[in-house]
């Protein structure tokens, strides 16, 4: 039975409605993006430049590592703030077993320099075992638990350091941190956009991806379905904490020392890729594609305030209300298609 030429434009027009609708929180970051890219493109000459790109992707290398993890806990409604003091922890650790300059008064234990990634990649491999059995095991809700690992991390990295900076960290760090593939590609980009690519391709074409989504979208019907849900929010805590780690590694390289508190920024950035790039808070929607767009908002946004001389403080302002928007749209689009779910079963 065909519809009526008024009753179809209807539809066709209902169709869209929804569609866009749907593909809110996906559709805003890109255009957010696109908004600024004109912006400061017109606002300054140097800022649409080839060289400019580079410290784009350069700023954001290590912030995308740690949003890389992040993106798997959040897809599973939970929450990970023990991201940047893991990440500090990991590499005050690094540096603690290499052998430092003797003007740095650390009684460190040095090792070759092999041992040292494995011992730093254990440990925070550790720490995120740990978060895994106190959410999944005791039950502690994962803002309460990863709070908690936040402390136990900063604790970890002041004791080690006890005040001091260290800057020694082994030559395969080194290179991966400061040196170039080829003139313009530093390593860290690469090993960057390869944890992004790797991400991708498990949560989109693995059955480990699928149920990630499914405990994220709805926990008891994935239960239902036999998912072993503890298993699940386990494995991405552990994923978390081992790329934040590696992003702690590599970021004492670039930013050429280990001390404390050296990643205290990076928890906000890393939760405001990934959500400001359209990952569902709520679980279950988003994914690599949604953060990276979100790297790209928040790196375009640091670089080119710089490039137009705005205040510093006002720089951090801007980025407080960029994630707010990011926020609302969020539970905006989540309302929306509640709402709609619910009118479609009626």
């Amino acid at each position: 039975m065909s519809l009526a030429p008024a009753a179809a434009s209807e539809a066709r027009r209902g169709g869209v409605g929804a569609f866009l609708r749907d593909q809110l929180r996906n559709i805003a970051p890109f255009l957010t993006l696109i908004f600024l890219l004109l912006f400061f493109g017109f606002s300054s000459p140097s800022f649409v430049t080839w060289d400019n790109l580079q410290n784009v992707l350069s700023q954001v290398s290590v912030t995308a590592m740690i949003a890389t993890g992040l993106t798997f806990v959040i897809l599973t409604a939970e929450i990970d703030l023990s991201v940047a003091s893991v990440a500090n922890a990991t590499g005050i650790v690094l540096a603690f077993f290499t052998m430092q300059d003797s003007s740095v008064n650390i009684a460190n234990v040095p090792l070759p320099g092999a041992i040292a990634i494995v011992l730093a990649l254990l440990s925070c491999l550790a720490l995120g075992g740990i978060n895994a059995f106190g959410m999944t095991r005791i039950g502690i809700p994962s803002f309460i638990m990863t709070l908690a690992m936040l402390q136990i991390a900063l604790g970890i990295a002041a004791m080690l350091v006890r005040g001091q900076i260290a800057y020694a960290v082994p030559q395969l760090i080194t290179i991966l941190g400061t040196k170039s593939v080829v003139p313009g590609l530093p390593w860290i980009v690469v090993v960057a956009a390869l944890m992004l690519l790797v991400a991708h391709i498990v949560l989109t074409y693995t059955r480990f991806g699928r149920y990630v989504y499914m405990v994220g979208g709805n926990r008891e019907a994935a239960e239902y379905s036999g998912v072993n849900v503890r298993a699940i929010v386990a494995s991405v805590m552990i994923i978390s904490a081992v790329c934040s780690g590696i992003a702690g590694m590599l970021g004492v390289a670039y930013f050429g020392s280990a001390q404390q508190n050296e990643f205290d920024t990076f928890l906000l950035d890393a939760i405001s890729a990934v959500v400001v790039g359209g990952t569902s808070l709520f679980g279950g929607r988003g994914g690599i594609g949604n953060t990276i767009v979100g790297l790209f908002v928040l790196g375009v946004l640091n670089n080119g305030l710089d490039h137009v001389n705005i205040d510093s403080f006002l720089k951090i302002l801007i980025r407080g209300l960029i994630l707010l928007a990011a926020l609302v749209i969020n539970v905006y689009a989540e309302r929306l298609r509640t709402t709609r779910s619910v009118t479609t079963l009626d």
